[in-house]
């Protein structure tokens, strides 16, 4: 298992801490009569049970449990939440570029730990779906204790391999989130950018909020290269040997165009775009971010 609590970065966690009261109001506007207010009312229900350890309070025991396997267990409950998020990680073989010490994987996972731990200390639920080109793994979406460390888990278990398909794994995952709430795409988006718009439009029909970061390498941001270049395929393309220079203005103007194309229909659909990339410290883009979407008023 890879070490998981790199995602976990410091510097991100302290400070987008700052923004939590903010980001709660921006929760709040956001999804506006969608769910009760975290503020009153509050009731709970079951989540799960985990075994009893010493200093544990022995009425939420389960004795129906202890009657049948003679092993003591605790019953946990979460609190009806504000918001129940689900964080979608694409774990597809194109994330696996790296141009400097990390990849885009890792760099994703990042971001979805971070924006797990500001959810989780809002009291609010969030879960995490892994992806290819199909769904590989999926924690439902909870507040209780546990929670985090089971996402953490999960990315440190996952590894970026397959090829994706975006569109046909949104497509199923809009119709199997059934109840309101916040989904958070977090991928590199190599997919066909008009299939892609109609698959995020889907989770918009069915009443969900999205957000979707882009994440890419500054190298394929910048194509920085000069001499001649053995380009390695991801997801089944080939090798490829060619003269950087000779086409890097042209990759480039695509590279706008493929980008600019998902931006405008994020915008049109009213679907939040983040594009993140590794050189730019992540502490700022998402502070950044949740810093404008207070000022913006969304929603």
């Amino acid at each position: 298992m890879a070490e998981v609590s790199k995602y976990l970065d410091p510097k991100v966690l302290n400070r987008i801490t700052r923004l939590e009261l903010k980001a709660r109001q921006i929760v709040e506007g956001f999804v506006a009569g969608m769910h009760k207010s975290p503020y009153h009312g509050f009731s709970v229900e079951f989540a799960a049970h985990r075994e009893y350890t010493a200093g544990d309070d022995i009425k939420h025991l389960d004795w129906k449990v202890f009657g049948r396997s003679d092993r003591l267990y605790i019953k946990e409950y979460e609190l009806e939440t504000n918001l129940r998020s689900h964080i979608l990680v694409d774990c597809s073989e194109s994330m696996d570029y790296r141009s400097a010490e990390s990849s885009k994987f890792e760099l994703a996972c990042t971001i979805a730990a971070s924006m797990a731990h500001l959810t989780l200390r809002q009291q609010d639920a969030v879960g995490l779906v892994t992806f290819d080109k199909e769904v590989k793994s999926i924690i439902p979406s909870h507040s209780g204790r546990g929670q985090m460390h089971s996402i953490l888990g999960m990315l440190g278990l996952a590894g970026a391999k397959n090829k994706t398909d975006l569109s046909t794994v949104f497509h199923a995952l809009a119709e199997r989130f059934d109840k309101k709430g916040l989904v958070i795409v977090i991928s590199d988006l190599f997919d066909d950018p008009d299939k892609l718009i109609k698959a995020l439009q889907h989770f918009r029909h069915r009443r969900q909020d999205l957000i979707v970061f882009h994440v890419l390498d500054e190298y394929e941001v910048t194509f920085p290269f000069q001499r001649m270049t053995l380009f390695e395929g991801l997801e089944e393309y080939p090798k490829i040997l060619v003269d950087p220079r000779a086409l890097r203005q042209a990759y480039l103007e695509e590279l706008e165009k493929f980008c600019s194309k998902i931006r405008r229909g994020c915008v049109q659909s009213q679907i939040d775009y983040v594009q993140v990339t590794s050189d730019k410290p992540l502490e700022v883009e998402l502070t950044r971010y949740l810093a404008s979407r207070l000022a913006m008023g969304k929603r």
